[in-house]
């Protein structure tokens, strides 16, 4: 039913800003998880930043603190993802992604099980 569409990626030089944004169509849960995640070639998939209503909080990965803020437009129901200060080991295909909170062994995001977007390329050059 759910829909995520992520846009916004592109080339950009070390030390420069981009806006990726990921609009949500159909229904999605006002309490759901919602945040983003990346990968890049020959790596393991990592959470950047999400809305963690588990704990009515925001994660952040250490490697992105201070430079990425997530953000929402309610109204648009679209997420924000505000990258400033890029670096090269940011390069990767930035996904969006939506999920309900799962009890098992405690409340946590379960995003595993949730809804994705194909993805925007991020490449960030020298």
């Amino acid at each position: 039913q759910a829909r995520l569409v992520e846009s916004g990626g592109g080339s950009v030089q070390a030390g420069g800003s981009l806006r990726l944004s990921c609009a949500a169509s159909g229904y999605i849960e006002s309490r759901y998880c919602r945040g983003w995640f990346r990968q890049a070639p020959g790596k393991e998939r990592e959470a950047v930043a999400f809305v963690d209503t588990a704990s009515d909080g925001i994660y952040y990965a250490d490697s992105v603190k201070g430079r990425f803020t997530i953000s929402e437009d309610k109204a648009k129901n679209t997420l924000i993802l505000h990258m400033s200060s890029l670096k090269l080991e940011d390069t990767a295909m930035y996904y969006c992604a939506a999920a309900s909170v799962d009890y098992e062994g405690g409340p946590h995001c379960g995003f595993k099980s949730g809804y994705w977007g194909q993805g925007t390329q991020v490449t960030v050059s020298s």
